[in-house]
């Protein structure tokens, strides 16, 4: 799939929508979720433009790569979760039910999160 330069976080990434930002770094953009399903609930996303997890780890740089996985540690101690335990999550393709064509991944905590996942349905 190609990708939409016009999906909501390239939107944000271009500054055409608002977003509260809690981490940026050359590579990486964070900022709370506007539907948190958590007390703390922060969405991670690269500034390139990878669609999903497979074009991230396939296609971005080195230098990406590691900004990526380095935010997700600072952005857990920043926000007071890294201790008490957190989650990532990062939904690939309809199956998974991704809702925004930009590959990111969701960081929760601040709370018991419960099983990872619910029995089949």
């Amino acid at each position: 799939m190609p990708y939409d330069r016009n999906n909501v976080f390239a939107r944000i990434l271009r500054g055409e929508l608002p977003c509260t930002k809690v981490y940026e770094s050359p590579h990486v953009l964070a900022f709370r979720d506007i539907n948190p399903q958590a007390p703390t609930h922060i969405v991670v996303i690269p500034k390139g433009e990878y669609v999903s997890a497979d074009d991230f780890s396939a296609n971005a740089t080195d230098a990406e790569l590691a900004a990526f996985m380095r935010a997700i540690g600072q952005i857990a101690h920043q926000e007071g979760v890294a201790d008490g335990g957190y989650r990532i999550l990062a939904n690939h393709g309809a199956a998974a039910h991704q809702e925004v064509p930009h590959f990111h991944l969701h960081l929760f905590g601040g709370r018991d999160l419960g099983p990872m996942l619910r029995g089949p349905r």
